[in-house]
């Protein structure tokens, strides 16, 4: 019969040594990257003569572009393997993830299969979104200026 102490101790011997310090390393150096990126496009927009609030909107638009079209290529998922969660937090990871479903039942169709699951992970955030906006702004209708 083994102990609680000798079987922590035989537990902690033979557990993989985590990778914790290099995968932060890679998700804020590769997150920093897209984000970097993102910068880019943000200046090209600025410099193609649009102001900061439309410059913004078609620097959103770029980057959930190269997102979907980075996963359609197989691109996406490679980085992925790499940055972890740097490659989930910027706008380009919502793109990942309705492009990832869509290719994921691609082979049952173009509309039982990509266009029905296309939204399945991202249809929950894009209602509470935009229910949550409405009500927002039902709110600053009626008691704000």
């Amino acid at each position: 019969m083994i102990d609680k102490k000798n079987y922590q101790a035989f537990a902690d011997a033979h557990a993989p040594k985590s990778k914790i310090w290099k995968n932060l390393l890679f998700a804020f150096l590769i997150g920093g990257a897209i984000c970097t990126v993102g910068q880019g496009v943000l200046s090209f927009w600025k410099s193609a003569g649009l102001d900061t609030e439309a410059a913004g909107s078609a620097t959103s638009a770029s980057m959930v572009f190269l997102g979907a079209l980075f996963t359609g290529l197989g691109l996406y998922d490679r980085l992925a393997k790499y940055g972890g969660a740097g490659t989930l937090v910027p706008i380009t990871g919502f793109a990942n993830a309705i492009v990832s479903a869509a290719l994921e039942f691609k082979s049952e169709g173009y509309v039982l299969g990509m266009s029905a699951k296309m939204f399945t992970i991202a249809g929950p955030v894009l209602v509470f979104g935009i229910s949550f906006s409405v009500v927002y702004g039902l709110i600053l209708r009626l008691f704000g200026g």
